[in-house]
């Protein structure tokens, strides 16, 4: 699928990232959706998906914390900071029972962080719904962000306002 060819200042990513330690089929994530390889998701043209200056949101778990900063310098991103988002309740894992993912952000050329007044903690508390669901975010990206183009990538459903990427959105 070909990526859009307008520029955004603001990329909301959450990559179907690849495992390759189930050991059971029943766990494997591609029974969810479908995933992609670390190097087919680090060759997304994504640095011509964006304006000079801009900021992205990464999704990651715990265990793909390098592979995530490895796709974010892949993209053109320097990485800033992160948020937490605490599930509220226990998940799978193989060292540790995963009850967070995380949230990378980076920017490329100039760009503010939010204003103070819109910053929100950097732990989001939210029980976790359906497998890969994610918390919405994309109220608080408007007001942190407002003058900016949006897209999400690997989108599940479209939202207002926001352009969308993703092979779900397309087949709902």
């Amino acid at each position: 699928m070909k990526l859009p060819e307008e520029k955004f200042g603001l990329v909301y990513a959450d990559p179907p990232w690849r495992y390759s330690f189930s050991k059971s089929k029943s766990r494997k994530v591609e029974n969810q959706y479908q995933t992609m390889s670390l190097e087919d998701i680090k060759a997304l043209n994504i640095q011509g998906l964006c304006k000079k200056n801009a900021v992205l949101y990464l999704w990651a778990t715990a265990p793909k914390i390098i592979e995530c900063l490895d796709v974010m310098k892949a993209w053109g991103f320097t990485y800033k900071t992160q948020m937490i988002w605490d599930k509220v309740n226990i998940g799978m894992g193989y060292w540790a029972r995963g009850r967070h993912e995380i949230i990378l952000i980076g920017t490329r050329g100039k760009v503010p962080p939010p204003a103070q007044s819109v910053r929100i903690p950097s732990v989001i508390t939210e029980k976790r719904g359906r497998h890969s669901a994610k918390p919405k975010m994309h109220s608080y990206f408007d007001l942190a962000h407002p003058d900016m183009k949006k897209i999400e990538l690997f989108a599940r459903s479209k939202v207002a306002g926001w352009s969308c990427w993703g092979n779900e959105v397309l087949t709902k």
